[in-house]
């Protein structure tokens, strides 16, 4: 046995001398590590596999543009292709990140203007809603969904219709993630994902 083997490194970086390790943390660190160890190598194989159907979802679209005389140009997102007996189905989608400039407490002032002028009381629930869309988080975030679904409102204010083109003009995309999903159909039709994250088999 080396001195490699006679000692066991603790959470504080201390070589400790295995006859004063415990069977059981001996028994706890093998388990732990073997399935971290098993994880690590599924990791790896799923990243290879990604990156597979990935390659292989390119050269299908290259080859069906070209059978129309086109080649594909940009990003690949938002495509959805089928088994021929609709069993299954591959969909690639980009998700873009959105975030909101300077204008967005530009489009807040004029709002707060109009709740302000449509008197105390008379839209209560106006106010509610716009407070509740640019409540901000403790991590300092705004929820984006309740403040682009100010936009859906019909509300015929000249103001106010300015306030939502201050909204549109603030948004800004910071980045964009490509998913890649697979749907299986089940019963009554329904597609579900093949699950491969490890949480939700």
């Amino acid at each position: 046995m080396n001195n490699e083997q006679e000692y066991m490194t603790d959470s504080q970086g201390r070589k400790v001398p295995l006859n004063l390790v415990n069977d059981v943390d001996k028994l706890r660190d093998q388990t732990v590590n073997g399935i971290v160890q098993a994880a690590l190598n599924m990791r790896d194989i799923l990243v290879i596999m990604k990156q597979t159907m990935r390659n292989e979802v390119s050269s299908f679209l290259e080859l069906s543009f070209e059978k129309y005389g086109k080649k594909v140009g940009g990003k690949k997102g938002n495509i959805t292709l089928m088994s021929y007996d609709g069993q299954y189905k591959v969909v690639v989608a980009i998700n873009e990140h959105i975030v909101f400039d300077e204008r967005l407490q530009v489009a807040k002032a004029i709002i707060d203007d109009c709740i302000t002028r449509w008197a105390e009381g008379s839209r209560s629930e106006i106010r509610a809603l716009v407070n509740d869309a640019f409540y901000v988080d403790k991590a300092g975030k705004i929820n984006t969904t309740r403040i682009l679904g100010l936009r859906r409102l019909e509300i015929d204010d000249p103001e106010w219709l300015k306030a939502m083109q201050a909204i549109t003009d603030s948004i800004q995309v910071a980045g964009s993630k490509e998913y890649l999903r697979i749907y299986e159909r089940g019963e009554n039709d329904e597609y579900r994902q093949i699950a491969l994250d490890i949480a939700a088999l």
